[in-house]
């Protein structure tokens, strides 16, 4: 069997990654003032997020169509794969994995799809993990989803509550944390739900608890320190971990400018971070 991998942009998978193991990534959509832009093209993630606080309308967003799924798994099947994996992020969160679906209906036979239940790395992490087993097959690939998703933590530190609040994405208890002044609230995705870990009155205190909560997961398979615009945030708490905590880190690791696509509803200056702890024993 040939196996093919499918996603969406949401995954924040680097280039690189995306050719090196071959995989269709369906773009999301951005809409700002009106006009849609294609994830990634049109305006850059940089632009955006600079130009974010000044929207007088929130951007949105939208999933890819059927017809954009249908040709994915076109392409695929063209080339010679017998099956296709689709994976893509949590339904509560966004539509994009009930369009894969539908668009599956159509190859009933042929294309699996997979609510990865996380989103950004958390989501291309489940993804690498599939691409990596796809010669062995379908069912080794879910088996490499379903380990990566049980091993896997997403953790984020945001500079604001308003994005998150006003994208009615998250529970009372997540947006009660908007009503505190001053304060950077910090938020964990579990089975795709958004859930409040804490807040902090500082971006200092932040990325403290940041580089505090990796450092108590131990050896890590894969690590990907995520921001919006803050890239160097991101690169000092690297600094900070290979200080104290380097043998329990990965060989490579990812640093991701988060998709604007995510972060039209997390606001710029976010840190967080992906990780697949490694399996014991």
């Amino acid at each position: 069997m040939k196996l093919g991998i499918v996603t969406d942009s949401t995954a924040d998978l680097p280039s690189y990654l995306i050719e090196q193991h071959e995989i269709e990534v369906v773009p999301a959509i951005l809409v700002i003032d009106g006009k849609e832009y294609v994830d990634g093209q049109g305006i850059s993630r940089e632009e955006f997020y600079t130009q974010l606080p000044t929207y007088k309308k929130a951007p949105t967003t939208a999933a890819p169509s059927i017809g954009e799924f249908t040709l994915r798994y076109e392409r695929l099947l063209s080339k010679g794969c017998t099956h296709i994996l689709s994976i893509h992020p949590a339904e509560q969160l966004t539509t994009t994995v009930n369009v894969a679906r539908q668009a599956a209906h159509e190859y009933i036979n042929d294309v699996t799809v997979v609510d990865s239940r996380s989103l950004s790395l958390g989501l291309g992490f489940q993804v690498l993990a599939a691409a990596e087993e796809a010669e062995s097959g379908l069912s080794a690939a879910i088996d490499a989803v379903t380990s990566t998703r049980k091993k896997l933590q997403l953790y984020a530190a945001l500079d604001t509550m308003e994005y998150l609040k006003r994208s009615g994405r998250v529970p009372a208890a997540v947006a009660a944390l908007g009503g505190i002044l001053s304060i950077k609230p910090m938020i964990e995705l579990v089975d795709g739900e958004v859930k409040p870990i804490g807040a902090v009155r500082s971006t200092k205190q932040a990325d403290e608890k940041i580089v505090s909560t990796l450092r108590s997961l131990g050896e890590m398979q894969r690590l990907a320190i995520l921001h919006t615009n803050a890239e160097a945030r991101a690169k000092e708490t690297l600094n900070q971990l290979m200080k104290t905590s380097s043998k329990n880190l990965p060989r490579d690791i990812l640093f991701v400018n988060v998709t604007s696509v995510i972060g039209t509803h997390v606001g710029p200056n976010g840190l967080g971070f992906a990780v697949v702890s490694k399996e014991q024993g």
